[in-house]
């Protein structure tokens, strides 16, 4: 049976089951149990290779002493193991990450986990499919890699989960032009499933890695972070995928629960797609100075990428991010002037790609950009590039989503910014608009193509499609409106 026929067979076995309700906590069951499968595999290659080999957890919890046998436990004796044995003895596992890294990231991944089928037969049945997978075997390994994708790319039709995913297109355009290298400290701070440190991880290793010192380095200059638990269960399960053996580095937790102050970190290359249109909980904002203070998500995590990125120092250049915004963060006035007016002062904010519709349907409608930033030195232009839809599409959707090769125009015109990107030229697409322009315009950034005129068509499809993209927007901006209003509102409750 191939690997997609297995998972698929999974996911309708699951569906059996009466403890296990929607996608979401479908693939909160699988990721769980695949996480162990995929640990045990590397277990048994670690055994191999390491002289001092001692198990990170106890022995009777590896994967292949309760589960790997096909006619080993089943029914309620399987289940009253997971519940009351499998699952309390990893939560609360003594693992210090110094002494035990392994057995850390294992209680980490459980923190939150949860077994939601009640069927131990059907439970017995997932299990034993997964026992198709041969994960110690290279090849196979890779096959489920490119599915593991797929899995992912599944979040986005599980409610909430699916702002967790950014489309592979995105990741691999933004780590082909931010180019990071070996050794340089590489970091999501909101990491989600982990597509940006798992595209990051691939790039650095098909191009910069030569030798087995190099993986080992390559392994520890990851990091990330991931508040909830079913997508930081995915992306270390993610990271093992990709041969990080100990991804200590991608911690459960949220990067903004910390003063802004405090942090000492510097980070040479940020690459995210942080939470947009939601807020904060109460008092995450009072880590912020309070001239900049705001519940709203992505204003908080794009002021903490210009504190965490490297100032420039002898020889090396300034810390360098790639950031996924919404439209609202271009054209928002208050804070959000003042986080743009900080953003051009300490960063070079050299370009800003501006995505079109239905990048990230089904999640949101809401427009996105990606601003391109280095630390160190401020603005003096800001090149804009209009990504335009492929011939024949009007809309991205599940079934036609946004392609790699649709940016190799971008790719073509991008250029070097060790010379200030001199060979750009603009284009119907791109267009460079001096700092003094920006400053005039109170650094609002949702500036038009000045190229393309106003184009009227009386086609009566077009006209609908404008008009369903319209009222998206429309809605769209009012769900970001009523975020802002109702965390001013709070705000004023709080200082009365």
């Amino acid at each position: 049976m191939s690997i997609s026929s297995a998972i698929k067979s999974i996911q309708d076995i699951m569906r059996k089951d009466a403890g296990v309700d929607g996608d979401a906590q479908r693939l909160g069951q699988m990721s769980w149990l695949l996480f162990l499968k995929v640990f045990d595999a590397q277990e048994e290659e670690l055994e191999l290779e390491l002289d001092d080999y001692r198990e990170p957890i106890p022995e009777q919890l590896l994967w292949r002493n309760w589960a790997a046998d096909n006619e080993g436990i089943t029914g309620d004796e399987l289940l009253e193991f997971v519940n009351d044995k499998l699952f309390p003895e990893l939560k609360n596992l003594t693992a210090p990450i110094d002494k035990n890294p392994r057995g850390y990231v294992v209680t980490q991944a459980f923190s939150d986990a949860f077994n939601y089928m009640k069927n131990g037969t059907l439970l017995r049945q997932v299990i034993n499919k997964l026992n198709e997978i041969d994960f110690t075997d290279s090849k196979e390994r890779h096959l489920f890699g490119d599915l593991y994708e797929q899995i992912l790319k599944d979040l986005q039709s599980a409610g909430n989960a699916g702002e967790f995913y950014t489309p592979r297109a995105i990741t691999k355009f933004i780590v082909a032009v931010t180019d990071p290298k070996l050794g340089e400290s590489i970091m999501d701070p909101a990491c989600g499933t982990g597509g940006f440190l798992a595209c990051a991880f691939d790039h650095v290793k098909a191009n910069y890695v030569k030798s087995g010192d190099d993986h080992q380095i390559l392994q520890k200059q990851i990091h990330g972070v991931e508040k909830k638990q079913l997508p930081h269960l995915l992306c270390t399960t993610n990271m093992m995928l990709h041969g990080i053996e100990v991804p200590v580095q991608v911690k459960h937790g949220n990067t903004l629960n910390k003063p802004l102050s405090s942090w000492d970190d510097q980070v040479d290359v940020i690459i995210t797609n942080p939470p947009f249109g939601g807020t904060e909980e109460d008092g995450i904002e009072k880590n912020f100075p309070s001239d900049m203070q705001t519940r709203e998500t992505a204003d908080l995590f794009l002021q903490l990428i210009i504190e965490l990125l490297n100032e420039p120092s002898a020889g090396k250049e300034g810390g360098r991010a790639a950031v996924v915004l919404p439209d609202g963060t271009l054209f928002g006035e208050g804070v959000k002037t003042k986080i743009k007016k900080l953003l051009v002062e300490e960063c070079n904010l050299h370009t800003i790609i501006r995505l079109p519709n239905g990048v990230f349907n089904p999640y949101t409608s809401i427009k996105t950009n990606i601003l391109f930033f280095t630390k160190g030195t401020p603005t003096k232009d800001v090149w804009f590039y209009e990504h335009p839809y492929p011939a024949g599409v009007k809309n991205y959707n599940k079934t036609k989503p946004m392609k790699f090769e649709e940016f190799k125009t971008e790719l073509e015109w991008w250029g070097n910014e060790a010379d200030g990107f001199a060979s750009r030229t603009e284009t119907e697409q791109a267009w460079k608009v001096s700092i003094d322009d920006i400053i005039a315009r109170n650094y609002n950034l949702d500036i038009k193509n000045p190229h393309i005129g106003e184009v009227i068509s009386h086609d009566p499809e077009e006209l609908l499609a404008d008009y369903s993209k319209q009222q998206a927007d429309i809605q769209a901006l009012r769900d970001q409106l009523k975020g802002i209003l109702s965390a001013a509102l709070s705000k004023d409750v709080e200082g009365k």
